[in-house]
């Protein structure tokens, strides 16, 4: 739940500074892992992933997320994709078949190598069951494409967010040692995409799914050109990739980046990647399997989709874990979204009602000057009057001359923040200006004001009254 709510606060934001959006989020359907779950619940693979996708539709559309496209990988048009492009690579003699004897991971679907174990040579949790196998598979070239990935995250700095997770897959690419196998024979797997040129193999599930990044928004496998793509494709991407921490390394940081490599993608166009951490219970990752486990169906319906909203966005720093509470959830939601908001949204509405008739009157230039156009430090279109000379404030009013400032500061901390996907820092901010408008009507009480009937007073409760106005719609924003 927490990376959709991550990707479509982003997605929000970005459509709110007028960026052309295209938010892409789905299931990877395929593998041995759902073909024994599936078994297990003695249905087909097909009916059981149906189920399972159905939940994660009816979370996200709980949980308010407002995505663009939705990829299944058992969709016919990104099983073509996927062996259009399998062809390409084989054809291109970047996929060759050998046999292989080693230790394989059923939870990663992978073979492992001495690489892969701990300083005692055993191979860590994070593998899952490990057992031996030997059989005759396809394998990709990955081995060869090493110096470039090295090359690239070296010269692109930015590619993967937090920079220390980027540093972790520097090196793991330096401990690459082999090429890829990319098939698993029918005989024990066979539910998954069927490689075009053997029958017999269907394709490695990471394989599969990492394809419907681009296999979702119109990618053409026979056309080779980046350039030559049709504008749908091309307007899409590169594409900013949200993913968790544990699918980094090897799968997105290596495999993905070297697929895009092999089919001619030039090197401004390799997406990004934000990686989130993960939330934990207990101090332990939540799993199924352990127990320990938030049903946010639950929490919806017992606090609603925005509070559950907030919470996940302000109780984690990007790319770091953080323990889930309950409690804190309830605390953020009361101190923050219900008291200081609620408080600061009420007393100004109130306000508004009772001396100005619920009116807020139009702002002239003659009478307070040019507006301050924030555009450029403010993509969201946001710009605010001052009202500093045309309307002199007395002693004990609201300043709104630092009222201004504030508005000035949150924008470019807000953005600032934003562009580095920060997002908890980003409504730190926000509510600073909250706390700040708080304060300053507890302290000079434009319900005071009010009791003067000169028309400078009047002007002054109308300045007040635009600039608390303002000062709620941007924090809406």
């Amino acid at each position: 739940a927490y990376e959709k709510v991550l990707a479509d606060v982003i997605a929000r934001y970005h459509r709110l500074k007028g960026d052309k959006v295209f938010f892409l989020t789905g299931v990877d359907q395929h593998g041995q892992k759902v073909q024994q779950s599936a078994a297990k619940e003695g249905v087909s693979p097909a009916k059981f992933v149906k189920g399972i996708t159905q939940k994660f539709v009816d979370l996200w559309g709980r949980l308010d997320v407002k995505y663009s496209g939705w990829a299944e990988t058992t969709n016919e048009r990104h099983k073509r994709v996927v062996q259009k492009i399998l062809q390409r690579l084989f054809e291109q003699g970047q996929i060759y078949k050998d046999k292989q004897a080693g230790y394989y991971s059923v939870r990663q679907e992978q073979f492992l190598t001495d690489r892969e174990r701990g300083s005692g040579g055993e191979f860590g949790p994070e593998w899952g069951q490990v057992e031996f196998r030997e059989e005759e598979n396809y394998y990709f070239k990955l081995g060869q494409y090493k110096d470039w990935l090295l090359g690239y995250l070296k010269e692109h700095s930015d590619c993967v967010t937090p920079s220390f997770r980027q540093t972790e897959l520097i090196n793991a690419v330096e401990k690459i040692s082999s090429d890829l196998c990319i098939s698993r024979p029918k005989s024990r797997l066979d539910w998954g995409i069927e490689l075009p040129f053997d029958k017999d193999f269907v394709t490695y599930v990471w394989f599969d799914a990492l394809t419907n990044y681009i296999s979702f928004i119109d990618y053409e496998p026979a056309i080779s050109t980046f350039n030559l793509q049709s504008s749908s494709f091309r307007d899409k991407w590169p594409a900013l990739q949200i993913i968790g921490k544990d699918i980094l390394i090897p799968a997105h940081g290596i495999y993905w980046l070297i697929m895009l490599k092999a089919l001619d993608f030039p090197d401004e166009t390799i997406p990004k990647f934000l990686v989130h951490g993960w939330w934990n219970l207990g101090g332990a990752k939540m799993s199924k399997s352990a127990g320990n486990i938030i049903d946010p169906f639950v929490l919806t319906d017992k606090y609603g989709a925005e509070a559950l909203r907030y919470y996940l966005m302000t109780d984690i720093a990007m790319g770091q874990d953080a323990d889930f509470s309950e409690e804190r959830l309830v605390l953020r939601y009361n101190t923050n979204l219900a008291n200081s908001l609620g408080n600061l949204l009420n007393r100004a509405l109130s306000m508004a009602w009772k001396y100005r008739d619920g009116r807020i009157r139009k702002r002239s230039v003659e009478e307070w000057g040019e507006p301050l156009d924030l555009s450029e430090d403010a993509p969201l279109g946001i710009r605010i009057f001052d009202p500093a000379e045309a309307v002199p404030m007395e002693t004990g009013s609201l300043n709104l001359g630092d009222l201004r400032n504030q508005f000035k500061d949150l924008v470019k901390s807000y953005h600032a923040m934003m562009a580095n996907s920060e997002i908890s820092a980003a409504l730190y901010s926000v509510f600073a200006l909250v706390t700040f408008c708080n304060q300053a009507v507890d302290k000079d009480a434009p319900w005071t004001i009010a009791k003067s009937k000169s028309e400078m007073a009047e002007k002054q409760l109308d300045a007040v009254f635009s600039y608390l106005m303002d000062a709620l719609r941007i924090i809406a924003i």
